[in-house]
């Protein structure tokens, strides 16, 4: 997905992620089709695209292209 070009995201998911970043509160969000808990850490621009910085239950770091994910 990230070879396409960046699609943005409405404004409300981009606010319910900077906020669920700011005040640490685990989401649940569809990556590839697959739910999936997960901690947002940052939201950041980077090469025209927006990315999500996100921890997994188990630890794992994962960056995230925004219009990859479903809410």
């Amino acid at each position: 997905m990230s070879d396409a070009p960046y699609q943005p995201i409405p404004c409300a998911q981009h606010e319910r992620l900077e906020f669920a970043a700011l005040t640490q509160q685990w989401l649940d969000v569809r990556v590839g089709g697959e739910a999936q808990r997960l901690l947002p850490l940052d939201v950041y621009t980077r090469d025209g695209a927006e990315w999500l910085k996100a921890q997994t239950p188990s630890g794992e770091q994962w960056i995230l292209r925004l219009d990859s994910l479903q809410f």
